[in-house]
Order: structure tokens, then sequence, then C-alpha cells
């Protein structure tokens, strides 16, 4: 996949098959955007674009409000666009200018005079150009008069939920890992760098990871012990992880701590990636550090049973 950082002085694109959006999540809604113009790029002997905007629109019209948390960072948005084939990814920054465009000139300059598609894939709901004004009537009615075509996306679907990146979001702050995944098509992530903690895992037997998200806009999963999978150094481990405040010892900042299956490294300073699999229960203020060490004990039995865990399928 070819990344463009502005939609100035692009290169040739072979017959463009356009979709705009800031695709965050890139689940199965995008996923199904990003088939139709994969396979209309293969029709016309084209190639498939997307035209997305970094950082995310809502951060910088509303830059005071900080609700909104984004399912993937920009890195991670490359990774996935990639994974499901888009030839051409073209990455716009979004400013307060920017966002003042008139929806027409929107149209004009940025689809039609830079990437000249021949096709501009969007979905039902899509709004563009200042105070969103513009939307697939517009973008229909200068296609017939520039010569592209317009096709319009319907909602998508899943167990007649519709599929959006606000239900995502939804679904990972409720601990609802099942759903998300279901939505996204793919495990949710994180993302971060293993720093120095209170280092109590170590004297209840569970030496844990406490990872530093690597964007402050990352969205974190609600509070609780999930079930995870581990990219380290390229390699993957089993394990489980806790978000919260750790009630026992009365903490009041919230941690991100992960217990890597037989893993024993000192890896502080070191990448981890995490993968979701499953969540197994909220986080719990017990009466004592020996029941609390019980329960770590059956939350890994839970997590190993979860993710049919053997010690030699590790690398």
């Amino acid at each position: 996949m070819r990344v463009f950082t502005n939609a100035e002085h692009l290169p040739a694109i072979r017959n463009p098959i356009l979709t705009i959006g800031t695709f965050d999540g890139v689940h199965l809604g995008h996923q199904e955007i990003i088939t139709t113009i994969n396979q209309l790029a293969k029709e016309y002997d084209g190639e498939s674009v997307i035209l997305t905007f970094h950082p995310h629109p809502r951060l910088v019209i509303n830059p005071g409000d900080t609700s909104l948390k984004l399912i993937n960072t920009l890195e991670e948005k490359k990774a996935l666009l990639a994974k499901y084939g888009v030839d051409n990814l073209i990455i716009v920054p979004f400013s307060r200018e920017f966002s003042q465009i008139p929806a027409r000139q929107y149209v004009d300059d940025l689809i039609w005079k830079s990437i000249h598609p021949k096709v501009v894939v969007i979905g039902y709901d899509h709004r563009f150009g200042k105070n969103r004004e513009g939307g697939i009537e517009l973008i229909k009615a200068i296609g017939n008069e520039r010569g592209f075509k317009v096709l319009e996306i319907e909602k998508q679907t899943v167990d007649d939920i519709d599929v959006s990146s606000t239900k995502v979001r939804a679904a990972l702050a409720d601990c609802d890992i099942e759903q998300a995944n279901n939505l996204l098509g793919h495990h949710y992530t994180l993302e971060g760098i293993v720093v120095k903690g209170e280092q109590r895992g170590r004297k209840l037997g569970y030496p844990t990871a406490n990872i530093q998200v690597n964007d402050p806009n990352k969205l974190i999963p609600g509070n609780g012990i999930y079930a995870v999978n581990i990219v380290y150094a390229g390699a993957e481990f089993a394990g489980m992880m806790s978000i919260g405040t750790n009630p026992t010892f009365n903490n009041k900042k919230q941690t991100i701590e992960v217990y890597i299956f037989d893993f024993g490294k000192e890896i502080y300073g070191e990448a981890l990636k995490v993968i979701f699999v499953a969540y197994l229960r909220p986080e719990e203020k017990f009466d004592s550090i020996e029941a609390l060490i019980f329960q770590m004990q059956q939350d890994e039995l839970a997590a190993k049973n979860v993710l049919n865990y053997t010690h030699n399928q590790l690398p």
C-alpha cells in the first residue's frame, strides 16, 4: 500500500476508485466499503484509494472535548488498511482552516482535481465541507458534471445491530470484548511501552508488565480482567491483563498491567502489543492478599482455558 501525507502533487494513480472517511476501527462496515473499492478497481483496471484525515476532525473542531477516544492510532489504521488490500492511502492534515472549505470546493479541489476518480464510493451518512453542508446528493451532482460515478454504501449490520465506530467504542467501554471484536471483524489491540510500576505483582507471584499507552487519544477498554495475547519482539504469547485502580491497595490512578504466562524476561522500555480475546471479570477489592492471590490463580486458569493455552504452543 502506498501512503501519501497530503493530496497535493500525487503521483499518477491508475483509474482511481476512491472512498473517503475517518475509518476509525476499520470495522465490518468499513471492510464492506474496502471490498467494494477493491472489486471496482479490478473491474476498471485501476487502483483503490482511501482518503482519510489526521488528526480526527472532532479532535480539531472541539479541542476541549476529551470524551472522544479512538479505536485506532494512525499506525494501527495504516496496518489494517494494508491488511485489507487497499492500494493507496491519502492522509490529509485536518485543521480548522481545512474545516472551513465549502462543500463544492472540497469536491472540486480535493476529490476531482487532486485524484480524478473514476468512481467515488461513500457511506450513506457521509457529510463534508464547511458546517458539514455537503452530502451524497452534492457529490452525485458534481459527478454528473465531471464524469465520475458515485456509489452509495448502505448501513451494514451484524446480528441486526448497526455497525459503527460509536458502537464499537461503547462495547469496549462496557468491557464487551466479544461484541467489539464481532463488530470490528478482528481483535481489538492496544500498544505501549513497558514502564516500572509498584512491582507488587512480583511479591504476589504474578510479575506484571505495566504498559504506558503510546497515544493519549487511544481508547482504553473498561476496567476489569481480560484474557489476552501479547506480541513481543515479533513473537506471540498468552497472558491476562488487568485494567483498573488495584482497589485492594486503595490506588487512585488507573494502570494497565499484563501478566505473560511462562515468561520471565525483564522488558522495561520495550514495546508490547496486546490483543484482547475475552473479558473475564470486573475488578474487585479483596479483604486480604491471600484472597487476591487465590482469585488471580482462578483468573489464570480461566484465561488459559479461553486461550486454549499450552506451554508448547508458545514460541
